[in-house]
Parts: C-alpha cells; sequence; structure tokens
C-alpha cells in the first residue's frame, strides 16, 4: 500500500514517513560519498560506471530532499542557531524528589550558653515563626520488638460469663510471630533476593535470635494462604487472546538432586499478571504443563519445546516468535560481520521505529486499529525487505559460520516472526516475559535455588504474587499482605490485582 504524504492527514504516519524518508536518504549519501572516494581513485578504467551510477543516486538523492524538507530546505546542521531549543535540564543535578517519603519536623534550637547578643550582650528572643530550613534523608532503623498482648476480661454481673478482647489475626493458632514479620521475610527473599541465612545474621545484629528455619515456617505458612490467589492468578492468564511464555533454570539441591540441572522455573505473562511453575523438566510436556491447554497466541524465543507442542493437535495454540532473540543473534556476530549484520539491525530497528508511532496515551482499544494500519503500511514492507535480505544473503554465506547459522535460526522462525502482522495484540518481541523471570534468575544466584520440592512451590506462588503486582505497577508488599489477610478472615478465598486495593 502506497501513501500519499501530500493528502495524508495522519500526523503520526506522516512523522513515520518522514523517518523512513530520512534513514534512506542516509544511506544514499553514504553511497554518494563512497562512490566519490571510488571516482578519485580509479581516475581511468570503470571511472565513467561510476560517474554515471554517482549523478543518478544524486538526482535519486535531490528527490529524497525534497519529499523530506521541501523544495527549498535542506537538512539543518547540527549545532545551528535556527535548531536550537530550551536547554533540558541535566539529570543528576540537585535533589530528587521524594513524594513517598514522610516529613518529620526536626526543631533545632541554640544551647543556653548561646543565647546572648554577641554585640550588647542582653538575651535574645525567638522570632515566632521563622525558621531556617533545610532538608536531609536520613534512615531510621528497622528493629524488633516483643508485643506482649494483654486481652482484656469482662464478666457479666451476673457471674454468667466472662468475656475476653479478641487478639490479633496470627499466621496460625499460637504463632509466636506477627503476620508483618512473615511478610517482611517474603519481601526480603523474593523481592530484595536476601537468602535466608542473611536474613538470619541481620536479624542477630538487631538483637533477634531467630534460626532460617523459623523464617522458612513463617513464608511456608504465607505460601499456603496465598495458593488459592497463586492457581486462580495462573488461570486468569491462560484467558488471554496472547501470551508470553519462557523459562530458565532453577536449581534444586535437595536429596535425590544432587548434581541435577534439570529444574526450570516457567514463566507465562499476560495483561492479568505473571505466573510461575517450577518443574523437573524442560520438555514438552513440561510446556503443556504449565499451558494446560491454552488455545491463543504464545510469544516465545526460538526453543523447540513451544514449536513441537504448537504442532501438537492436542495443544492447539498459534506460535508467535520474538524479534529481540532474531536482533540478538545478529548483534552478537557484528563485529566479525559489520555490514550484514548492521544492514539487518538497521531493518529491525525500523520495525521497533513503527511501533513507537503509537501514542501510549491511548487506550488500548484506541491503540490496536491504529498499530493494525502501521503494521499493514509500513511493518510489512520491512518484513518483504528482511525476508529478501535473508534469501539473498544465504545463497552465498556458508550455513556454518556464524552468519549463516544466525540467518538460518530466523528463517527457522519465520511463520512465527511474521504473525504479528496479522494480530495487532501480538507484541514484537518476549521482552515482557523476559523482564518479569529477571527475579528469579536474581535470586537464583543469590540463594541457588531451592532446597526441596516444597521450596520450588513456595518460590512459585511468591513470585507469582510479587512479579504480577510489579507488572501491574502495585506495590508487592501491599498485595501480599492484602492477598493474606483476605485469606485469614475467609479461608480458600482469592484476591486478584484489582480487588487487593495495593497502591504503588
Amino acid at each position: 500500500m502506497t501513501i500519499d504524504i501530500r493528502s495524508e492527514s495522519n500526523v503520526a504516519v506522516l512523522k513515520e514517513v518522514a523517518l523512513l524518508l530520512e534513514r534512506e536518504n542516509d544511506r544514499l549519501v553514504e553511497r554518494v560519498e563512497k562512490l566519490t572516494e571510488e571516482l578519485v581513485r580509479l581516475k581511468g578504467g570503470g571511472a565513467e560506471a561510476v560517474q554515471m551510477e554517482l549523478e543518478n543516486l544524486r538526482q535519486l538523492l535531490e528527490l529524497r530532499n525534497q519529499a523530506l524538507f521541501g523544495h527549498s530546505s535542506e537538512k539543518t546542521p547540527k549545532g545551528s542557531k535556527g535548531a536550537s531549543r530550551a536547554k533540558e535540564p541535566q539529570k543528576g543535578h540537585g535533589p530528587t524528589e521524594q513524594l513517598s517519603l514522610p516529613i518529620k519536623d526536626v526543631v533545632l534550637s541554640l544551647d543556653e550558653p548561646d543565647m546572648s547578643c554577641p554585640k550588647c550582650g542582653l538575651d535574645l528572643c525567638e522570632i515566632p515563626g521563622q525558621f531556617e530550613t533545610s532538608e536531609e534523608v536520613t534512615v531510621v532503623e528497622r528493629r524488633f520488638e516483643i508485643h506482649r498482648i494483654l486481652r482484656k476480661k469482662y464478666r457479666c454481673r451476673c457471674n454468667g460469663h466472662i468475656e475476653t478482647a479478641p487478639g490479633p489475626l496470627k499466621l496460625k493458632p499460637g504463632a509466636r510471630y506477627s503476620i508483618d514479620f512473615a511478610l517482611a521475610v517474603a519481601i526480603d527473599k523474593f523481592v530484595d533476593h536476601i537468602p535466608l541465612e542473611r536474613q538470619v545474621r541481620m536479624m542477630l545484629r538487631q538483637h533477634l535470635k531467630v534460626t532460617s528455619q523459623t523464617l522458612w515456617d513463617q513464608i511456608d505458612q504465607l505460601a499456603r494462604l496465598a495458593r488459592p490467589t497463586y492457581e486462580t492468578l495462573h488461570r486468569e492468564i491462560l484467558q488471554a487472546e496472547v501470551i508470553g511464555a519462557d523459562e530458565t533454570r532453577w536449581p534444586v539441591m535437595g536429596k535425590g538432586n544432587e548434581g541435577r540441572d534439570g529444574w526450570y522455573a516457567w514463566c507465562i505473562r499476560g495483561p492479568a499478571g505473571v505466573a510461575f511453575r517450577i518443574l523437573d523438566s524442560r520438555s514438552k510436556e513440561a510446556a503443556r504443563t504449565v499451558l494446560q491447554g491454552y488455545r491463543g497466541v504464545v510469544v516465545a524465543d526460538g526453543y523447540g519445546a513451544y514449536s513441537a507442542l504448537a504442532e501438537d493437535r492436542a495443544a492447539p495454540f498459534t506460535l508467535a516468535n520474538c524479534w529481540a532473540h532474531v536482533r540478538r543473534k545478529f548483534w552478537e556476530i557484528r563485529e566479525n560481520y559489520p555490514a550484514s549484520c548492521q544492514e539487518i539491525l538497521d531493518l529491525i530497528a525500523e520495525l521497533y521505529t513503527v511501533e513507537r508511532l503509537i501514542p501510549k496515551e491511548l487506550r488500548e482499544e484506541e491503540q490496536l486499529p491504529l498499530r493494525a494500519e502501521f503494521r499493514d503500511r509500513l511493518s510489512r514492507p520491512l518484513v518483504a525487505r528482511i525476508e529478501q535480505w535473508g534469501k539473498d544473503l544465504a545463497l552465498k554465506t556458508l550455513r556454518q559460520s556464524g552468519l549463516g547459522r544466525a540467518i538460518a535460526y530466523m528463517q527457522g522462525l519465520w511463520p512465527g516472526l511474521v504473525r504479528f502482522l496479522e494480530n495487532p495484540k501480538i507484541p514484537l518481541d518476549n521482552n515482557g516475559t523476559e523482564r518479569a523471570i529477571r527475579g528469579p534468575v536474581v535470586g537464583r544466584k543469590n540463594f541457588y535455588g531451592s532446597r526441596s520440592r516444597r521450596g520450588t512451590e513456595v518460590a512459585a506462588i511468591f513470585y507469582t504474587i510479587f512479579e504480577t503486582a510489579k507488572a501491574l505497577q502495585l506495590d508487592p508488599a501491599e498485595y501480599l499482605r492484602a492477598v493474606v489477610l483476605r485469606a485469614l478472615a475467609s479461608p480458600g478465598s482469592v484476591t486478584l490485582p484489582a480487588d487487593s486495593h495495593a497502591t504503588t
């Protein structure tokens, strides 16, 4: 589909056309410069052919400039006065606003010896309401306290009944540690990635003697309360038309798992949140367990379990593949194949440029038709160029070379890579799911996975709760608190993010 820029009224489309023309213009300028150098070098045989190509390119360049800047304008040189604009403040300069911190006034007075005037010796008197004001950020050290719970007793004058004030909510009857204590342990481990043994040492410095087993008991009980919400979140995510899927290693060090690297944290992500399953396999059957008969579109990398499952009649989902992984293959070998890699990297970058044309302030239902239009007009021709580039280069590249393998990777995923052109809900990449899986990756590095099968279940529950909160811009601690308090008030109840009243 062609675009008539003289009659086109959509500003976003015109902006994209201008950007693409400018990039093409830059390529032509570079080609003109190279041909000029070649012409100077030849000065004889072959110079005439180069001269003709150079003239043709200059004419094409002039037409591009007219389309891009108008008949009487040229590119404004960088740094020219005409392009000047208000200077933006530099990052890192000046104090950062702390809108969420409480403010405590600390009033400082003169000491008694300083309460006399150095001029005349008379006593100084305070100027009401006058202060020299400044601010400083400080830290109030966390401390542990024993709250002795004194529940008042009441009796009737008839001596027939005695009533006792209710006690605080407990994770389980007779629990010695408060809900807030357990929540802090879970946050420290699964959000801040602090192993339980390290938490024990930190608490000892604050005069609390506790064992890692005690800390484990707290988070284990929290996980039991949160399990109904965890299971529901998994099912809710699988209701979406498009989800992302990814997996990463998760060591299990308990008895019977010594030396095994077969455990993986599987992750799915959709509009409803993020869910994890930690399983002892990376096979197609493990993927089947995670996806549970899902029938929508799964966005994933090139790992074979997804494609194998997608081809299974019993698992009728559609597979879309990730352009970020394709880009990464060429980025990793760019130093060995600079010209070829730069060309494909530029083309992929233009696909992302098209995506960025969609105004973020629009609602999702407003973005979808606009994204579909831009992809059809602008992305489809780019995809055709990428496909042709791969076919042409594959014919003259050794398949076993780094470049050959990168091209083969892209071509092997081609049906899934172009699927985003059919559905505006399909993203170009799986970066959202990869961001969600970073939590377990950092946790794995800090506390080396889990020590038991139960440990994998607890980790999956907390990563689901916390990564869902982060994905939906909620406070992870407040969301977990809402889940636990509702489960204590009504055993087996579910608290979805929209019902939690948790805020950032």
